[in-house]
């Protein structure tokens, strides 16, 4: 069965306990998105689920509420080691998200929830799974571990989560997934999310899910309809300097500004601290403390820019973000989608702006392609008033994405004549594991950074309530 997006109703409308109901006005939610409204039901019924969302439209409370109405109605212990829910994400910014979200909305239901994730010690860690709990959110590496020192039992598990499954595959845990899958219950539902569909994720998809309830709420490489796109084309060597430039407008309060990779994350901040402007970097090779100092720093208004790979920004869940920077285009057209739509959320308008090198005029391209508009453009080249700085970026070169994907097709050009119509449209490493004699964690949920993926499919959003 296939949904797409319907008309609003309200919580009440939705079979939700009074308990969840307080929980949700508390907090001032009186209205679900789309796919809140559309999954819900189905999970209250028991039904396995695929949603196809980004984070951002709502989807952690779509299956959050749910479950703990499902685990509430049908009290029982949980196993020694065991958890009745188990909700895998792929990063622990998004794992504590998921956590806190679980405790909001079930804070009058009673239910334990735990946490597992790299960078953290194992011992607190055990102790919490002991017992048993009724949830517990996990990243896959940290989950494997435990699993290997037989302190979490997974036999006993009634839900499964699989959330930003397409995030899983870029981080090379869809071997890790399969494991834990081998050791949970035939009998479970399981609810399975997804910004894109490419081809490893719907195989993976089919192998957990009976006759799944489907949802989308995201047109296919559709940008939101509040982000006001540009792109300024210059000498790669000129960047830093036409960033700081930007930074001198006092209305980028809030900006993400993306690179493609760590070492280029830590020169652009480096950059900009230089310049005075206040910013901080995130990324895999950030210490834990590091990361949600800087989140903190960045969502209470102290540094005005967080400068963050694909990857790192994942875990990023601000609704008062105000530019995002393209330092450098993605080579990848979805994650362009993907990074502007951390602007315009929560019904805010949102600029993005592109800086286009002459060796990223064909990501810009494939950009324009993929999301079938072309993006209105201004021209830096030449200009005697931008002081080149050879040292800041990645200064490596990086190819043309030319995976399968979701293509769409369309019209766009390069973008190099100013001329643009309308757009068409309109959250890395967990760290090491901490304690003892316990190794390293697996895949990119370590900290020596992401394992090498293709990107495939469209990514995009709107602003909803976690």
């Amino acid at each position: 069965m296939h949904l797409t997006d319907t008309t609003s109703t309200t919580f009440t409308d939705l079979g939700l306990n009074n308990e969840l109901l307080k929980a949700l006005a508390a907090e001032g939610y009186t209205t679900p998105t789309p796919i809140q409204a559309q999954a819900i039901p189905g999970v209250l019924a028991g039904r396995d689920l695929m949603g196809i969302a980004q984070t951002g439209t709502g989807k952690t409370a779509a299956f959050a509420l749910p479950i703990l109405q499902r685990l509430a109605a049908e009290r029982r212990p949980a196993l020694r080691g065991g958890t009745r829910a188990l909700i895998l994400s792929p990063t622990r910014e998004l794992t504590t998200q998921i956590a806190e979200s679980f405790r909001t909305y079930g804070k009058h239901s009673g239910l334990t929830v735990a946490v597992m994730y790299g960078g953290m010690p194992f011992g607190p860690q055990v102790k919490a799974m002991s017992r048993g709990v009724d949830i517990l959110v996990a990243t896959p590496g940290r989950l494997i571990d435990h699993m290997e020192q037989r302190s979490v039992d997974l036999k006993g598990t009634e839900i499964l989560v699989l959330d930003e499954a397409d995030q899983m595959l870029d981080m090379g845990f869809i071997a890790p997934i399969r494991k834990i899958l081998g050791k949970l219950s035939h009998r479970r539902q399981s609810l399975f999310f997804s910004a894109t569909m490419p081809r490893e994720i719907g195989a993976l998809a089919a192998e957990m899910l009976r006759d799944p309830l489907r949802v989308q709420v995201t047109p296919v490489a559709k940008t939101a309809d509040r982000v006001r796109q540009s792109v300024i084309h210059v000498e790669p060597q000129k960047k830093s300097a036409l960033l700081v430039e930007l930074f001198a407008d006092p209305a980028m309060k809030r900006t993400l500004v993306f690179t493609r990779t760590k070492r280029g994350a830590d020169k652009v901040a480096r950059h900009l601290e230089a310049a005075g402007v206040l910013v901080a970097a995130i990324h895999g090779n950030k210490s834990q403390s590091q990361r949600e100092r800087a989140l903190n720093q960045f969502r209470n208004g102290h540094i005005r820019g967080l400068v963050a790979t694909d990857i790192a920004a994942r875990g990023i869940d601000i609704d008062e973000v105000t530019h995002v920077v393209n330092f450098e285009l993605p080579n990848i057209p979805e994650s362009y989608v993907h990074r502007i739509g951390r602007t315009a959320r929560a019904g805010a308008e949102g600029i993005a702006i592109s800086l286009c090198s002459g060796e990223e005029r064909a990501f810009l391209r494939d950009i324009e392609r993929t999301t079938r508009q072309t993006i209105p453009a201004s021209d830096r080249t030449g200009d005697a008033t931008l002081v080149g700085n050879a040292s800041v970026g990645s200064g490596e070169r990086v190819h043309r994405h030319t995976g399968g994907g979701q293509r769409t097709g369309g019209t766009g050009g390069t973008g190099g004549n100013g001329h643009g119509h309308k757009p068409a449209g309109s959250r890395s490493g967990a760290g090491r594991n901490g304690g003892g004699k316990f190794r390293p964690q697996r895949g990119a949920e370590g900290r020596g950074g992401a394992a090498k993926a293709h990107r495939k499919g469209p990514r995009s959003g709107s602003a909803a309530a976690r």
